[in-house]
Parts: structure tokens; sequence; C-alpha cells
């Protein structure tokens, strides 16, 4: 029977999904199991290790009885992960030493406070690309050592990864601990440039290098699985962190070329090749995936509030019952009527990073309805994304000739025209939005020959529809005008302690 097949395994912060996909790109058979979420103190985010384990591959396993898969019919397994994300586990049994502290906890904020404070902030920053601050791996694993009794003692005996490494090391029965380069590039311990870890990063937070993984390349033959997990061996050929899988996943090869996922939050990176961009306007810089898997640059922009806005006006407001309905709404009134929306409502991400900054409505008038409120909501996503938008055109030098998007908000109609308008660049929307998930497939299929080239792995991705601007140059930059004196007001308004 011909191997044939790619299952991809996406194991994100609130589940995992896995996919069966075959040759031509189209998916077989898929699978979701929800992930529970641990928050022992406010300000807290944790994982069970086991949860993780047992999730994806009850997933797997599902994905491929729902496509009709045999196991001996998988040509190569690829993985894609919440990034940052930082376990530490018994070399020998498996077994974790403390659950997983996940991306989004923040209790090291005072550490890192500590080492800006120091002045520590603009060497990690050159050799990382990043900044410091607890969403990264560094610090949480420096109060790993500092917190569990007894871990410094035997640091010999641990290993740490990242979320795709431990599920390596668990699908190979133990034989194997590595990791990625954009996964390794997130860790804050890890010279970007260099392309290796770093001894001065790992005196710095504390990091016995005996505990870290290999660093391999996103695609090729990295691994084999045990043959208890699925009853066959099957080659693990493809990793990356999810934002880099997805960007591949969108055959973003070309500098210049970028995608944008609009989630609760949006997250947008840019390919930017052989060349690293570094930013002043809070952009960072990260390893991704060129089209044959070794490691190249990008630069990445994140922005908190996006679809967050649309269920708030669901679930705060009692606008709608279904957040889809929000785009008949927003079309039922040709403007906004004057009203500007700055959802800061966790504070401003890039490229502000104001976390005082709150939440606004602006331009308010007796004529003004839920639907021009839904409409302003709907057009702060896409000025929030021109921002970020902006800060990479100033870092890089070059322009964005086009926006390739995904992510649940990507199915609304209106948003991606105004975001083509805001921009005055195509944005492209592909028939399949699971991009994620089809990049760890991609980038396992390129690992074992089932795609060859550039040109076979952007044939992969087909396009839905193109949205085209439609704004005058005159039209749209007074629409940003009025965002950006929008954006200026809500950061300078401060609520009373």
């Amino acid at each position: 029977m011909t191997a044939s097949y790619v299952l991809a395994l996406d194991q994100g912060t609130t589940g995992s999904t896995a996919l069966v996909v075959d040759a031509r790109g189209r998916i077989r058979g898929r699978a979701y199991s929800e992930l529970t979420q641990h928050y022992p103190r406010p300000g807290w985010v944790e994982h069970d290790p086991e949860d993780i384990w047992q999730g994806s591959r009850r997933v797997m396993r599902a994905a491929l009885r729902n496509a009709k898969v045999k196991p001996s019919q998988i040509a190569a397994l690829g993985i894609t992960n919440q990034r940052e994300t930082t376990l530490l586990w018994d070399r020998k049994t498996g077994l974790p030493v403390h659950r997983a502290i996940v991306w989004q906890d923040r209790r090291t904020a005072s550490l890192c406070q500590e080492l800006k404070a120091a002045g520590h902030e603009p060497w990690v920053r050159e050799r990382t690309g990043l900044v410091l601050d607890p969403y990264f791996s560094g610090s949480k694993l420096r109060w790993l050592f500092e917190n569990v009794k007894g871990l410094r003692s035997r640091a010999s005996s641990v290993l740490f990864g990242t979320v795709d490494s431990y599920l390596v090391f668990k699908l190979t029965g133990g034989k194997a601990h590595l990791t990625d380069y954009t996964n390794a590039s997130r860790t804050l311990v890890f010279d970007i440039h260099k392309k290796r870890w770093d001894p001065d990063l790992l005196d710095l937070f504390h990091v016995p290098p005996s505990i870290l993984p290999d660093v391999v390349s996103s695609s090729g033959l990295l691994a084999t699985t045990d043959p208890a997990v699925f009853g066959a061996r099957v080659p693990i050929a493809g990793i990356a962190g999810d934002q880099q899988a997805a960007l591949y996943g969108q055959a973003c090869f070309e500098p210049g070329r970028g995608k944008n996922t609009y989630g609760t939050g949006c997250f947008l990176l840019v390919f930017t090749g052989t060349e690293t961009v570094a930013s002043s306007r809070g952009l960072i810089t990260t390893l991704a995936c060129a089209e044959n898997g070794a490691p190249a640059y990008a630069v990445e922009g994140s922005v908190f509030i996006a679809g967050a806005a649309v269920q708030w006006l669901r679930d705060g407001l009692g606008f709608f019952k279904k957040s889809a309905e929000v785009e008949a709404l927003a079309r039922s009134v040709d403007s906004t009527l004057g009203v500007v929306m700055v959802p800061a409502f966790v504070g401003l991400g890039a490229p502000y990073w104001d976390p005082d900054a709150r939440g606004a409505l602006l331009g308010l008038t007796r004529g003004v309805t839920r639907a021009h409120v839904a409409r302003a909501a709907l057009e702060s996503i896409a000025y929030q994304t021109r921002d970020v938008v902006e800060a990479t055109v100033e870092a890089s030098g070059k322009p964005i000739t086009e926006l390739r998007v995904d992510g649940g908000a990507a199915a609304n109609d209106f948003l991606l025209q105004f975001q083509a308008d805001v921009l005055g660049v195509p944005v492209d929307r592909p028939k399949q939005v699971e991009t994620t998930a089809l990049g760890a497939a991609f980038l396992a299929g390129r690992g074992v020959g089932i795609w060859t080239s550039a040109k076979d792995i952007e044939a992969l991705r087909k396009t839905d529809r193109v949205f085209t601007p439609r704004l005058s140059a005159r039209s749209r930059e007074a629409l940003y005008q009025s965002w950006t004196a929008a954006v200026s007001a809500a950061r300078t308004f401060r609520t009373q302690s």
C-alpha cells in the first residue's frame, strides 16, 4: 500500500487539531479535542503535559479513522504548536516535573522588569530579535528552576522543550529530543543570527545547557515515531511554531509577502528571507521557514483585540446573537457616520505597546445606531492591521504588495474588502483557512518528497477570493487619519484609580 498521505497535528492553546492531507493538498479527515486551562493564580496559566500528549494522540488517531486511512499509508507527520509554552520533564520516565507554563502566563513580569532595569534588553534584543517579556520561554525556565524544590540539584536528569519538543519525545518513545529553528527562536536563549543556543543568554536565565534540545530544520527526516503510537513507524518530517506554519501554509516565500491571521487578536508575519529586519516600533524579528524548510527570517506584529471586539458587541452589548450577524448589520449602513472604535480593552499591542490605553468610541452623535457601531468595530480590525503593516514597511523599507489572510474572521467579506481599501493592496483569502495545520502538513510532505518545490507548495494553496482596493488614495488616507487621531485620544485618557 503506497504511503501517500500526510498527518498534521496542530497543538494549540485551547485544543489540538489533526488533519489527514492527500498529495493534492485536500483534507481527507480531521479531528479536534479541547485542552483544559489551569489558572492557579491571577495572571498564571498552565497546561497539564499529560493532557497535551493524550489529547494530541487521540485526535491523530481519530483523524486517521475519519479519513479511513491506515497508519501504513502515512508518508510523514507534521507538527505545529503553541509557541513559547515551557515544559520540563524527566529524561528517563518522560514524566513532567511541573505543569507546562503557557505563553500567556505573566508570573515572571517582575523578573523581566528587573532585567530591563539592569540594562539587559538591548543586547538580548539584538541577539534574539525579541523583547524581555514573560511571553517568551527564558524567564519561565528561570522561574521553574528557582521555584520547583530540588530541581536545580537534579538538572542533569531533566529535559526542556517547547510543546513540539515534548511531543516529539513522546512520539518517539523518548529516543529524540529536538526542536526546530522557529520554536527555538521564541525562547529568549537562542541567537537567531548564529543560529545556536547562546551561552550568555543561558547564564542570564540560569539555564543548564544539558537540558536543551538539538535544533533542526523545519522540514526533512527529523525523527521516527515509535510503532506503539500508531501501529507503524511514521517519519516526523515537519515542525514549526503555529504562526510560522501558517506563513508557510500561505506559501509566503518571497520577501515582502505576508499573512495576517484574524482570531481573537491578529498576528501579522511578513517574510524577509535572508535579511533580519530590526524595528523600533514594537515589532519582533523571528525565524521562519524558507520554501525548503531551512531557517529564514520574518518580522512579526501582534494585535490584542480583533474578533474579540465583535464578541463584545455580541455578549457585552447584546447587538446580535451570533457573531456572523455582524457583517449584515455593518452592511446595512454606508458609513460609520464618523464613529471610530478603538478596542483597547486590554491595552494596545504592536506598534504602540501601551498597556494603559483603554477602549473608546469616538465621534458619537444622536444619529448613531448599533449598525454604525458594528461597522466601526469591523473597521477597527482593519485599521489595527494597517498600523502593524505600516511598522513593517518602515522597518524593512519594502512595500507589502499583497496580504494573505486566514482565521475565523477571514470569512467576513466586508472586513476583507475594507482591509484591502485601507491598505491599498489586494487581500487574498484561501479556500481552506486552516492554514496552520496545512502548513505543518506541507512542511512534512516537502520533507519526504511528496512536494519538491515552492511551485508545488504554491499550487496546493487555492485562492477563494482576492479583494482589491476600491477607495481612492485620498479617501483611504482621510479615514486612516481619523483612526490615528482616535488612538491618540484613547491613549491620552486615563481612568482614575
